[in-house]
């Protein structure tokens, strides 16, 4: 901690010893320890929680699919059925992530069907990115037609940046702006509690499903939380909804009057945001620089500054100050311009695409010359030349390094080099003898060992699953398809090669979720494929 800018400090938290696990769902009060997937189990808990005490007969309901980095949600669930069912919340799995997500939906018309048992049903929809994209069509859908009033839904997009369970690196955000559902996006697990239940309460005022980005780096975290307090509520709106409101109803028949209210609840997101601000000033006040940030990169961000020994004090010498975006979108104008006002320059660091740059530089563009910054920079800087990436993930030595590069040009008598030498990541050392890496293999004693095999001269297409190790066993096993699309390649390849028939490996867990519909278009293709349905699953 020696060098540690006073005011970033941690703070030294006394051991509990009277602490148990169970307490993680069972406290009611004080602080807890929660990975990210527990904390999504203890915001259901605690929604129900709050609406007892505002006197509210409500339900929960929870739907999705299982998928790296929410590949335990399920197991989590499970392991607090006791606590589900002492508040009256019900999870289903979903066979996949779509028809989880019809089943969410379907839970936001309890309230208005006439014959609920309940007053409202709070629904959780999750599934990973990939998953995300596959409902598109469901989620585009059930967001339109709206949550109620007292029900909500936040849908939790577990989102893998860096591709590492992945088949490739996904960011779900972008999905969910173009269908018109607000995005919130916390910096990690130990904003989980306080950002789900600004979601529920968002939902039910706007209409809105309310986005819920837990990305492999927070929600496979782990973290001592406080927890948060049920009395505090959210402040009232003024906000007038068009004539029907905003929420699901029925009859709600296909037509414009669906898209004039989406841009309704996009209004009301902002009125609701407006007045219960989720955006705050973290460091400093003012300044010729200030930086602006959202989701993990916040964290990125401050422990640039602490390596870089900017504490508060420093920070004001320089004259930067930081403020940190909770809804990514839509951008809330109230808070944004007063972050901007008097700026002579904004730094944006933000994960993957510029989402908060980009609405950033649409709201300050009319403003007058002498209001507006003389530059906002993020993934380029000010001449078009790359400062932060937009691919890949962010670490803080690469915030830090573009940090400097902005501090040296207004203020070059600073001096941040020996420091910045020492965050920038080592040459990789000449290889001088032989390699250690150990390629990945399948278990000892899973039946993927043999399963995978094919005879000789026989080639097998890879599927969504461990058993794509194949690909790199020496198994004349090539090419890879979306979870669901396994064989159907080779329906477009097969006309045109000389090979005259293929295997087609497919997980059985894939089988289950959507790999039977490829079978199906196989045979209706009469295509010459011997699908190998590969079972993990002991036997009892």
């Amino acid at each position: 901690m020696d060098g540690m800018p006073k005011g970033l400090r941690p703070e030294r938290a006394d051991i509990d010893h009277a602490y148990r696990l169970d307490d993680r769902y069972g406290r009611t009060e004080g602080q807890v320890y929660l990975s990210g997937t527990q904390a999504l189990v203890r915001l259901l808990l605690l929604q129900a929680d709050r609406d007892r005490r505002a006197g509210l007969n409500t339900a929960g309901f929870v739907s999705g699919y299982r998928g790296s980095p929410l590949g335990g949600l399920d197991q989590a669930l499970w392991q607090a059925q006791a606590h589900l069912d002492a508040r009256a919340i019900r999870f289903v799995p979903g066979i996949n992530e779509d028809l989880g997500a019809t089943a969410v939906m379907g839970s936001q018309q309890v309230e208005s069907s006439g014959e609920g048992t309940v007053e409202g049903v709070f629904g959780l929809w999750y599934g990973k990115g990939p998953g995300l994209d596959r409902s598109g069509d469901v989620l585009k859908h059930a967001n339109a037609y709206g949550s109620s009033p007292h029900g909500g839904v936040l849908a939790v997009a577990g989102d893998d940046h860096g591709g590492v369970s992945s088949s490739m690196p996904h960011q779900s955000d972008l999905a969910m702006i173009a269908w018109s559902m607000p995005v919130l996006n916390p910096s990690g697990v130990r904003e989980y509690l306080e950002f789900g239940l600004y979601g529920y309460a968002l939902s039910r005022f706007s209409g809105a499903w309310v986005g819920f980005k837990a990305i492999s780096e927070s929600v496979e975290s782990a973290a001592t939380i406080q927890l948060p307090s049920l009395d505090q509520g959210f402040l009232p709106v003024a906000f007038e909804p068009p004539p029907g409101g905003l929420h699901q109803r029925w009859p709600d028949l296909p037509g414009l009057a669906i898209e004039e209210r989406l841009a309704a609840k996009i209004a009301a997101v902002k009125a609701f945001a407006r007045v219960n601000r989720i955006d705050r000033t973290v460091l400093g006040t003012g300044g010729w620089l200030r930086i602006v940030t959202t989701g993990k990169a916040h964290l990125d961000l401050m422990e640039a500054l602490r390596l870089l020994g900017i504490g508060p004090a420093e920070a004001a010498e320089i004259g930067l100050s930081v403020h940190k975006i909770g809804l990514s979108w839509p951008l809330e104008p109230d808070f944004a311009l007063s972050a901007a006002r008097g700026a002579e320059e904004i730094l944006v660091v933000e994960e993957k695409a510029p989402v908060v740059e980009g609405q950033l530089k649409d709201l300050l563009y009319h403003l007058p010359a002498g209001e507006r910054p003389r530059a906002v920079v993020g993934k380029t800087d000010e001449f078009g030349a790359r400062l932060l990436p937009a691919t890949g993930e962010l670490r803080p030595w690469i915030v830090a390094k573009a940090l400097v590069e902005r501090i040296g040009h207004r203020l070059p008598e600073r001096d941040f080099s020996t420091r910045l030498a020492d965050l920038l990541p080592d040459e990789a050392p000449a290889a001088t003898g032989p390699s250690l890496a150990r390629t990945p293999y399948f278990c000892s004693g899973c039946p993927h060992n043999s399963s995978t095999r094919v005879p000789e001269g026989s080639k097998a297409l890879a599927g969504i699953g461990c058993h794509f190790m194949a690909s790199w066993m020496d198994r004349d096993t090539v090419g890879l398809s979306q979870m669901g699309g396994e064989g159907v390649s080779w329906i477009g390849q097969a006309p045109f090669s000389k090979r005259r028939h293929i295997f087609q490996n497919l997980g059985e867990g894939t089988y289950f979720h959507s790999g039977l519909l490829a079978i199906r278009q196989a045979v209706a293709a009469k295509a010459t494929i011997t699908y190998k349905i590969l079972f993990t699953t002991p036997s009892p």
